[in-house]
């Protein structure tokens, strides 16, 4: 995105140094992120927004062995390089990747430490740091590639995943359940009433038990109740304390809860399957020991 911006390579190296320091690496199973093809795209966002940002991207080259810039804005806080129409293309296709891994049970579930993240992607738009929805290009996917019925969504990212929403609202194949400090970026909240989303917007400082509060009474109801045959997570650790770009209380025990509750709705429903996919998380430390802690709980660990 540039020099100084949030969203930053060192974000993943955090990821990376964590899971060495804790051990935790020799315990996981680790697979290259492929390419995602251009047909799984379409599923969640339309062929002319994709071509226009192809386009862009071809466009930036060109500038730039002109001697022009590096970079161009997509919005006010989006930017791309020439490497981030592929960087893109690998993070939906490691969401797509882990999909065909946990379908085939040759994994219970996976984690996928991608960026850039996806959850503000719209359909015909970028923003938020983000060009492909990631988890809901994967739970589309899942739908129409695989044949499940019953998918769920779960964003716990500080911000509203307004771009899953607009993917998935209406689509009652589709649950998604979320919080999001509010009010807050993206400012658009609520922007849907569709039946099938399930929004918890909460105050800034709201801290973890109240969050594990709401997930107890309303969450996790709803979840049973629509008994869903895969979940997807859009796993953003910015409500942590430590994180500056929100304002509310979270710490890494209510990562790991969050995790064990969702885990125990896909072992009851989805034969344990759960694909989670990096979004938010800008503060390096208190986002690596998040992470950490879901992975955790993912791995049994």
């Amino acid at each position: 995105m540039g020099a100084g911006h949030p969203e930053c390579p060192e974000r993943l190296d955090a990821i990376e140094d964590r899971l060495l320091i804790s051990g935790l690496d020799v315990a996981l199973t680790r697979r290259e992120a492929p390419l995602a093809p251009l047909s799984d795209i379409e599923l969640a966002h339309s062929r002319m927004y994709i071509a226009s940002l192809r386009g862009l991207s071809d466009g930036l080259r060109e500038e730039i062995e002109a001697g022009g810039p590096t970079h161009a804005q997509v919005d006010p806080d989006t930017s791309i390089n020439v490497h981030t129409w592929d960087a893109a293309l690998r993070a939906a296709g490691a969401a797509l990747a882990a999909t065909d891994a946990v379908m085939a049970g040759e994994m219970e579930n996976a984690f996928c430490a991608i960026r850039p993240p996806g959850h503000h992607a719209c359909h015909d738009k970028a923003m938020g740091f983000c060009f492909f929805n990631n988890v809901a290009i994967a739970a589309k996917y899942a739908l129409e590639r695989h044949g499940l019925k019953r998918v769920a969504i779960v964003d716990f990212d500080v911000h509203h995943g307004n771009g899953t929403e607009d993917i998935v609202g209406g689509d009652q194949r589709i649950l998604m359940v979320s919080f999001f400090q509010h009010p807050f970026y993206p400012m658009d909240w609520p922007h849907s009433s569709a039946s099938n989303l399930v929004n918890l917007p909460v105050p800034a400082y709201t801290k973890g038990m109240d969050i594990r509060d709401l997930i107890e009474s309303i969450w996790i109801p709803r979840l049973e109740a629509f008994r869903p045959e895969m979940i997807f997570i859009s796993a953003g650790f910015d409500a942590h304390r430590e994180d500056d770009m929100g304002q509310m209380g979270l710490v890494e025990q209510d990562y790991a809860w969050i995790t064990h509750r969702v885990k125990d709705v896909a072992r009851r429903h989805a034969k344990g399957r759960i694909v989670s996919c990096l979004e938010g998380g800008y503060a390096l430390s208190a986002l690596g020991r998040s992470v950490e802690a879901h992975i955790r709980v993912l791995a049994d660990v």
